[in-house]
């Protein structure tokens, strides 16, 4: 079994550049489906994730090359592929392809995705909207089969702005007769992105960025060349990770408004970040501050960084307040935490956080992808040795992170244990 073997009371400092981001490359690979000809995309991180969705695409028959972080697929010989339960299962993107297999095909049957247990993440959302716009749709023995060659643009209210349901719709509608309205979007940064990629396609897409997505159907999708956004959500752990050993780190190829509630919040913990127009600073030698913060939709506070300023808090003086409204189980790395001394305690979807003097190392697991990179963050600030296991979790989402924090001074190893 491999874990990570971290050394702690590591100061990170010096300059990384940031990789694409893995919530917005996912959507986009399956929007390939959709598209006649051939794709390239450009920073396109490697994870355990994108090599699920490249094995989802080779089974539709698609042809996809990889140079550095250039990905180039193929869709000359697209036809349908049967699915193993077993691909599915390992992520929760593999729903993405729900929507461009009724665009693409007219039908699809789709095992129902897994992914972090985080919390429950219904499909309903997805189901009612694919229903709306004309879908047969129906459950059976862990698949969700559906007919969508009757799909007609209508207007579509979602229940709650969800990323998922927004783009798995967005990707049904592009190619289907009509006008297709969708209100209450999701409008994070990896929607945008999928929805300009599919602009850029050929889609006719207006409204991308705001609460209301007016796509009007096209017969087809043609070639192009993109480029994926940069990762939002590994900024902010460098960055959170920077303030937590008292560091000086410079990122490099970043979107700074994409993290602006983290930046909010940093700086009531009386942390600074100077920005630049596409680079983040921290570099943060003081005490850091309690904050009480609420995870909310974009762009609100994103759940994703919760479990990461969670670690930060967990050493701040005084004491905060965590709600999280998102995932009602994102809380499962507190009892690691607690392991290596932090005082946290949980109610419900609250969590309360004392301040400590220092953590100390200790064997913990991962317990999902954003809750393991809250945990490597202790480990490096902690007094001693931390043993990080389960970091398959960690691995679906951040690139070799033992090799972008030992760039930046961390001593990190990866060993077989």
């Amino acid at each position: 079994m491999e874990v990570l073997r971290i050394a702690g009371q590591q100061r990170l400092e010096g300059e990384t550049s940031l990789g694409g981001a893995k919530n917005a490359v996912l959507p986009i690979m399956a929007a390939c489906l959709l598209i006649d000809g051939e794709i390239i995309l450009h920073n396109v991180p490697a994870l355990t994730d994108v090599l699920g969705m490249r094995r989802i695409l080779e089974l539709f028959h698609c042809s996809v090359s990889t140079d550095s972080d250039t990905l180039v697929i193929s869709t000359k010989g697209i036809c349908p592929g049967e699915l193993p339960d077993e691909l599915m299962k390992s992520m929760r993107a593999s729903n993405l392809i729900w929507g461009p297999c009724l665009g693409r095909f007219g039908k699809s049957d789709i095992p129902l995705p897994g992914g972090c247990p985080i919390g429950v993440r219904p499909m309903d959302i997805h189901i009612k909207g694919m229903k709306a716009l004309g879908a047969m749709v129906e459950e059976h023995h862990g698949h969700i089969i559906s007919d969508g060659r009757h799909m007609r643009g209508t207007e579509i209210y979602l229940d709650f702005p969800s990323v998922g349901a927004t783009e798995n719709l967005v990707m049904a509608a592009v190619k289907t007769p009509g006008v297709t309205v969708f209100r209450n979007v999701a409008k994070e940064p990896e929607v945008v992105d999928l929805c300009c990629f599919l602009k850029e396609a050929g889609a006719k897409i207006n409204g991308i960025g705001t609460d209301t997505l007016r796509v009007e159907g096209v017969k087809s999708l043609h070639s192009l060349e993109y480029t994926v956004i940069p990762d939002r959500i590994v900024a902010g752990t460098i960055l959170l990770a920077a303030a937590m050993t008292r560091g000086d780190v410079t990122i490099t190829n970043v979107i700074p408004e994409h993290l602006e509630a983290l930046l909010a919040k940093m700086a009531e913990a009386g942390i600074t970040v100077e920005r630049e127009h596409s680079s983040l600073r921290v570099h943060h030698v003081g005490a850091i501050g309690p904050v009480d913060l609420k995870t909310l939709p974009y762009p609100g506070f994103p759940t994703d960084i919760q479990p990461q300023f969670m670690t930060v808090l967990s050493v701040a003086q005084g004491t905060s307040v965590i709600c999280e409204s998102i995932f009602e189980n994102r809380y499962q790395h507190c009892d690691e935490l607690r392991r290596m001394g932090a005082d946290i305690k949980v109610d419900g979807r609250t969590a309360i956080i004392q301040g400590s003097d220092h953590l100390d190392g200790a064997m913990v697991d991962a317990t999902d992808l954003r809750g393991g990179a809250a945990l490597l963050m202790a480990g490096m600030a902690a007094h001693g040795e931390t043993l990080l296991g389960n970091i398959c979790h960690i691995d679906r989402g951040y690139c070799h992170i033992e090799k972008l924090f030992c760039h930046l001074g961390a001593d990190i190893r990866r060993v077989l244990v």
